[in-house]
């Protein structure tokens, strides 16, 4: 069989996010116009200008895991673990006996990875000294944990990998599950997004440089100001279709194409020309065999900032031309945060959810026209549309640049 030929598709979904604690309350949140975004409850964000997060409530993670081994992960590490646990009960996948462990993989994103555990630590470590520091933290904070914790928790042996190519991290993790599922290293994979990022040292860091919204959170609005920080954590369990079809397995979407690349230019701003980020967007619908023509919707990155999504939205325009302002986009952050990494993940099973249901997400919090950005993002409420081609973009600091197609089996 030529592997390369393989198609790939998702059986299993896994979320613990701001506006739920599985991919279905997460979805029906979506659904019902919530927002999870609120007052920072964390830490005190009195010196800091921005004071809002999305953040995880009601997460109780020994319902999962041992107290035992709890300790020993970071709370990005839980989120990965957990919501690879969900997915893959979703999947009805069992990860033993052999050989059908080895032929797994697992393939994680995550922007910081430990970097909150080890703030929260230093903090200890200055107070009380070298004896304070816990044994466990070397295991927490190096970004492999997560794939290692959750291949020890599953019994998975096979291919594995973690990425930290900041908020594209989680997409890049899919993307790189479709191509090695393809190339016949695997026969299904986890692809999971990991963030726990609100510590005051992180959350003062991106502060600092002035891109958090300082109140509402809008995209695409002429108001916006930034993102909102949030946690959590999304995976998904993709198969080749043969594998799939075999076992009886349900399917929510197929993985058609992917791309990443990078702009080479500047770690917080993207390319003013646009040609990394239009080339990144016709490289994915090209490696899926799909015509700009087809595509029914684009779950933009639409991170809030005044730069970026008029950037995305010119390059939309780019690849998409006249045809653009009849194709309909969002961006759910203003709904469950920015979670960085993970969010990737995060949305492209909001993709999945979209395809099965043909309903597509609101941007919420729209408002104000703004001329830059001027294509239809389904301002303020969901609407049911066709959905059998999906575009999912997802850029992060350093100009990467990821981008996945998504259809409808």
């Amino acid at each position: 069989m030529n592997t390369a030929s393989r198609r790939v598709v998702v059986t299993g979904l896994g979320a613990l996010t701001p506006l739920g604690l599985s991919a279905d309350s997460f979805w029906q949140a979506i659904k019902s116009n919530t927002s999870a975004v609120a007052p920072i409850t964390t830490f005190d964000a009195t010196q800091f200008r921005a004071k809002h997060a999305a953040e995880i409530r009601g997460f109780t993670p020994s319902e999962w895991l041992p107290t035992h081994r709890l300790k020993r992960m970071d709370r990005f590490i839980q989120f990965a673990v957990i919501s690879s646990m969900q997915a893959m009960r979703d999947s009805g996948l069992p990860s033993a006996p052999k050989p059908l462990r080895d032929r797994i993989g697992i393939f994680c994103g995550s922007a910081l990875c430990g970097f909150s555990q080890a703030e929260a630590k230093h903090k200890v470590f200055l107070e009380k000294g070298a004896a304070a520091i816990p044994p466990s933290l070397a295991m927490q904070i190096f970004g492999g944990s997560a794939h290692s914790q959750i291949a020890i928790e599953l019994g998975i042996t096979g291919f594995s990998t973690t990425n930290t190519n900041g908020c594209a991290a989680s997409a890049v993790a899919i993307g790189e599950a479709w191509r090695a599922i393809r190339e016949g290293l695997c026969d299904a994979a986890i692809a999971v997004g990991a963030e726990a990022p609100l510590q005051p040292l992180t959350f003062g860091a991106f502060d600092a440089i002035n891109t958090m919204a300082h109140e509402t959170y809008r995209c695409f609005d002429k108001r916006r100001s930034g993102f909102v920080m949030g946690e959590g954590a999304a995976a998904l369990v993709c198969e080749s279709l043969d594998h799939a079809t075999a076992r009886g397995a349900h399917i929510y979407a197929e993985i058609l194409g992917y791309a990443l690349n990078n702009d080479a230019y500047h770690m917080s701003s993207p390319r003013p020309d646009l040609s990394t980020i239009s080339a990144c967007m016709d490289i994915a619908l090209a490696s899926a065999g799909v015509s700009a023509k087809s595509v029914d919707y684009i779950h933009t990155h639409g991170s809030g900032t005044v730069l970026n999504d008029a950037t995305e939205t010119a390059a939309i325009k780019t690849v998409f031309g006249q045809r653009a302002y009849a194709i309909p986009i969002s961006s759910t952050k203003p709904a469950h945060g920015h979670s960085l990494g993970a969010a990737g993940a995060m949305e492209t099973i909001l993709c999945c959810k979209a395809i099965q249901e043909q309903w597509l997400p609101p941007t919420l919090n729209w408002g104000e026209p703004d001329t830059a950005c001027d294509l239809d993002c389904i301002p303020n409420h969901g609407r049911n549309a066709p959905a059998k081609v999906v575009l999912k973009n997802s850029f992060g600091f350093g100009g990467i640049n990821s981008c996945l197609v998504i259809g409808k089996l």
